[in-house]
């Protein structure tokens, strides 16, 4: 089966490594174009790139794909099969998504239709779910609208962030892909065996466009593909406006935020006009012997270098664990406090007074 490739991030690249691993034929590799990164702003090429230079994988980097025919007419030449999608970071137009016989399917980051866009895997720990998992589907135009083919469940952490979560996730789709692919190969092989016209369309005697939208809807009924039903969420790209801590909110929302916002831009709040951001936390219901029903929301309950450093939401006790202070790097709290004075009784602010 001749496969295309489509992705751009670490999360896509093993996809690329198991699909190429489990011995599919990779004619090209579609990837975004590489960024300038560090003090230098020296261009940096994809974790899907490089990956693709080492197995010597033909690579294409458009600037855009709507509207963009050569590029567009460049895949058509290559005539292929399949083409596979794994967090790419651009809407696909149906010039491309037509080309492909058997069509394109999608490694998607959460069980649909409960998020579709850009990050499902943020929004399921910033939002307190309790479980998420992988979605393959067929593309169509929509925003991961297409029909599903294959699921598989993934419990979420009580503490486990959005960089860890990614990282298991990431293997789960690698594999989901391949069982995906292989699961395609069967059923047609299977189409082609019964079908007499089908088999001409797959072995390329007839390119006739409406019988290959055919073969398609074939491939999609052999392989069980289910339509997405029921209420959705849409997912978008984080903003950094979303990072601040309002310390108004429960302990339980402000650490879903923390290990959500873990390792991509960390959640910050402003201490006697300092920006601190906050990387790990746990939420407590209580402290024994402690009674906070006086203090302000954001005031330090206890601050000490042995017992660590508490604070006070609307809703139950945040333990910090880890923090990094302006124009610092990231620290366990106790090295922190062992180098940094926070007073008890001073208050953590939304904005800089």
């Amino acid at each position: 089966m001749r496969i295309i490739f489509m992705g751009t991030p670490d999360f896509a690249q093993k996809s690329l490594k198991a699909l190429y691993e489990s011995g599919n034929e990779i004619i090209a590799v579609v990837t975004n174009q590489d960024k300038p990164k560090g003090r230098g702003m020296k261009l940096i090429a994809s974790p899907v790139k490089e990956y693709a230079l080492e197995k010597n994988l033909k690579v294409y980097q458009p600037i855009k794909i709507r509207k963009n025919m050569d590029f567009i007419n460049e895949i058509k030449s290559l005539n292929p099969d399949l083409l596979c999608v794994v967090a790419y970071g651009k809407i696909l137009p149906k010039e491309l998504l037509d080309i492909p016989k058997y069509g394109a399917i999608n490694v998607h980051g959460s069980l649909l239709p409960k998020y579709r866009g850009a990050a499902p895997i943020q929004w399921a720990v910033l939002n307190g779910d309790k479980e998420t998992g992988i979605t393959t589907m067929f593309m169509d135009e929509g925003m991961d609208t297409g029909d599903m083919i294959l699921k598989e469940k993934v419990i979420i952490g009580e503490d486990e962030t959005t960089g860890e979560l990614w990282e298991r996730m990431s293997s789960v789709g690698a594999k989901l892909l391949v069982e995906t692919v292989n699961k395609l190969e069967e059923v047609v092989g299977k189409i082609k065996s019964a079908n007499k016209d089908m088999k001409n369309i797959i072995e390329n005697k007839i390119t006739d466009d409406t019988q290959k939208e055919e073969l398609k809807e074939e491939i999609k009924n052999k392989i069980g593909a289910e339509k997405q039903e029921g209420e959705f969420t849409i997912a978008p790209m984080l903003e950094k406006e979303m990072a601040l801590i309002d310390w108004n909110k429960s302990a339980k929302q402000i650490k879903d935020l923390v290990r959500g916002l873990n390792p991509i831009m960390g959640a910050y709040s402003f201490l006697e006009g300092k920006k601190i951001k906050i990387w790990k936390v746990k939420d407590l219901k209580k402290i024994d012997g402690i009674e906070d029903d006086n203090m302000q929301n954001g005031e330090v309950i206890i601050s000490d270098k042995k017992k660590g450093l508490f604070i006070k939401t609307a809703n139950g006790i945040i333990e910090v664990l880890e923090i990094q202070g302006e124009n610092s790097k990231k620290m366990d709290i106790k090295s922190f406090l062992n180098g940094n004075q926070i007073k008890e009784k001073v208050v953590f602010s939304n904005k800089i007074l």
